[in-house]
């Protein structure tokens, strides 16, 4: 199964060279986005400081029967003793046919690495079916399902005792962006993926940002992220906030 991810990875980064969707509403002259977003908090006391830094680099290109989203996120943390965080992730997200209807496919391909969740490297590769029930300039509401096949090396056993596994999960997931007055935009995209052979091993995550426009290509943004890998009992919640800076091309 190992050998079925990594090359089910190398054929959707491939696809990278070919075209890259984005949340935004492209035209027929624009159809490029970048996103840098850097958000973070820090509480300084006598006893030391504690810190967390959320960064994320998004590149997007949407064509009329394909799209890509691509995603770099990372993420580091400590308190007066610990390390807290120190936590990547990268995505890769093939839409076929989205632009042109509302039924599509999609592809994915993904690699993770968290301190937070105990997690030394996990890579992930599937595909699956989705349905667009609005999209125009002020909002986009879609959900998908699919499998994903996935191998994982822990740095904790999990609850029977594995340091690594394969397994195969149903990726559940809920996708929004809702514009408000051209001044506030929410935006999430949410995923539950259960195994399909152990009803204790799922993961959930919980993504949505906040951000309020302040020039056509500068937002203040405030980020809530809640991940949960059940199997080994680990959790984080980030509440950061910070500036995103956007461009379309």
């Amino acid at each position: 199964m190992i050998q079925i991810v990594k090359s089910a990875f190398m054929v959707i980064m491939s696809l990278c060279t070919i075209q890259f969707t984005s949340y935004a509403q492209f035209s027929d002259s624009v159809d490029h986005y970048i996103n840098f977003s850097g958000t973070g908090n820090m509480n300084k006391t006598s006893t030391g400081t504690t810190y967390l830094l959320n960064n994320a680099f998004r590149f997007q290109v949407d064509k009329k029967k394909l799209s890509l989203n691509s995603l770099v996120s990372y993420v580091y943390g400590r308190n007066p003793t610990n390390k807290t965080n120190d936590d990547l992730l990268s995505i890769l997200n093939v839409d076929f046919l989205k632009s042109v209807q509302k039924f599509y496919y999609w592809g994915l391909a993904g690699f993770e690495k968290s301190y937070s969740l105990k997690v030394d490297s996990r890579f992930q590769a599937g595909a699956g079916v989705g349905y667009v029930f609005v999209k125009n300039s002020k909002s986009n509401l879609e959900l998908s399902d699919g499998f994903l096949v996935e191998t994982t090396d822990l740095s904790i056993p999990d609850i029977h005792g594995r340091s690594s596994y394969q397994a195969v999960r149903n990726s559940l997931r809920l996708k929004y962006r809702f514009v408000i007055k051209e001044m506030i935009r929410v935006e999430g995209s949410n995923f539950f993926q259960p195994s399909l052979s152990d009803s204790k091993d799922y993961i959930l995550k919980l993504n949505t940002t906040v951000s309020f426009n302040l020039y056509k290509w500068f937002n203040l943004t405030t980020a809530f992220n809640y991940n949960r890998q059940n199997i080994t009992s680990t959790e984080n919640l980030l509440l950061t906030y910070g500036l995103m800076f956007e461009k379309y091309f």
